[in-house]
């Protein structure tokens, strides 16, 4: 059935009152990012509503992800969910090219991709009249009001899965707690990251029956593709030299991890670094920390090739991560040497590494919790713990494998929960 949520509030009125008058300008910011990834003009009026594919008859599924991250995840699950409903169709949306780039590349059976619509009027309208979907999953954060509330009210059942919040956001929204339960009281149901989420929902005015704690989407996602070809050839350049890998590097992290490394050079003067900076457009700003370090390094872009005499390797490109993670079982993964929130441990986990993080993982902390309880993942502060948390799994191999098991066997225990959350969605939300 569906909801019957109370009157609009006022300042949900007044959100679409201030978001209609700065449609104009948020549609030039959004096209002027889609013209520079080279997006095509077509597929960029996709923000405005005006779909480029066909609906298809039959029931159809919609689920909306905010970017990389949690596409890998929703592409995982329509896979599952597709075999579960063989005759249901699926819409991806997400808002970054990127995001659109790695769906195309891995495209579950019987879905398509489409750019979300600005929250305004117009293109909210086009698009559901256009597509018109059953069931609405929105991934992690991505609250939109006048998508969420339109789509309820053309009696689309809403689920918020992977539900994850940050305690700024929760305050604010408890500063306004009428506006909060309206939009709150379109979803069907909450599946929850964690305890805490599932409580600050409630807190936020969610109805307690539709809120349950789950497990992190993100840790039921494939693994991430490798290249063979690439693997083979990057390991005949590295040989039998130790390597390690210090991936998803944001700015301020790398001085840290060139100062590690510069510590285990001197132990392993062979040790080769393979590192991973999140950004690649950040390579000219990296080749500059290199050169200051006084690190000879190879740069992937530039086509460079591993030399006996090169100490780091820049991968600097998007979509090979899973390769590099084939090459080394000992990864460090930052976004968290900074207050930037971390990144998905289970990603490495898979590919059979031991992880290595600094302290600001809090967007996962539900993540790196079980793994460092279970040894797959270790804790450090500085360079000098950074090169201490290498040199022991470069030196012990046992200890390497110890670790390396306790990762894997946590990232399986997470995997043996898509079926319930499988199962509760087809429940909930009348998919079966």
């Amino acid at each position: 059935m569906p909801n019957n949520p109370d009157q609009p509030t006022l300042l949900y009125k007044l959100y679409c009152g201030l978001t209609s008058v700065a449609a104009p300008l948020a549609w030039r910011t959004v096209r002027k990012k889609l013209q520079t990834a080279g997006v095509p003009e077509t597929r960029q009026q996709e923000r405005l509503g005006h779909a480029t594919q066909t609906r298809p008859d039959g029931q159809l599924i919609w689920f909306h992800a905010a970017s990389v991250g949690e596409t890998l995840s929703v592409i995982s699950l329509i896979k599952r969910l597709g075999e579960r409903l063989p005759k249901a169709e699926f819409l991806i949306t997400s808002g970054t090219p990127t995001s659109a780039a790695l769906i195309e590349k891995r495209m579950p059976p019987r879905a398509r991709h489409q750019y979300p619509p600005l929250d305004t009027a117009g293109p909210v309208k086009r698009f559901l009249d256009h597509w018109r979907p059953d069931a609405g999953i929105f991934v992690e954060s991505e609250i939109w009001p006048r998508l969420i509330i339109e789509a309820s009210r053309r009696e689309v059942l809403l689920a918020l899965l992977n539900a994850r919040l940050s305690d700024r956001s929760v305050e604010g929204w408890k500063k306004r707690p009428k506006t909060a339960r309206f939009i709150l009281d379109h979803f069907t149901l909450f599946l929850t990251q964690n305890d805490k989420t599932a409580a600050n929902l409630i807190d936020m005015g969610a109805r307690p029956d539709r809120v349950q704690p789950g497990t992190n989407l993100k840790a039921m996602s494939d693994p991430l593709p490798v290249d063979r070809t690439t693997l083979s050839d990057i390991r005949a350049q590295i040989a039998d030299r130790p390597v390690w890998i210090a991936s998803s590097t944001h700015a301020g992290e790398e001085e840290t991890v060139l100062a590690a490394h510069a510590k285990l050079l001197q132990r392993w003067p062979d040790l080769l670094l393979l590192l991973i900076p999140r950004h690649p457009e950040r390579r000219s700003e990296v080749a500059d920390l290199l050169e200051s370090a006084g690190q000879s390094a190879a740069f992937r872009t530039k086509g460079d090739k591993i030399a006996p005499q090169t100490q780091v390797y820049v991968a600097d490109t998007l979509g090979e991560t899973g390769t590099w993670y084939a090459l080394c079982p000992i990864v460090f993964l930052g976004g968290s040497l900074k207050e930037i929130g971390g990144h998905n441990p289970f990603e490495p986990a898979q590919a059979g590494a031991a992880v290595i993080t600094g302290p600001g993982y809090f967007n996962f902390a539900e993540t790196f919790a079980p793994l460092i309880e279970s040894g797959g993942a270790t804790e450090v502060n500085s360079a000098p713990q950074l090169a201490d948390a290498v040199a022991n799994w470069v030196s012990d191999d046992t200890a390497l494998d110890k670790a390396r098991a306790g990762a894997k066997s946590c990232v399986n225990n997470q995997k043996s929960a898509l079926d319930d959350v499988i199962n509760t969605l087809c429940d909930t939300l009348n998919l079966a």
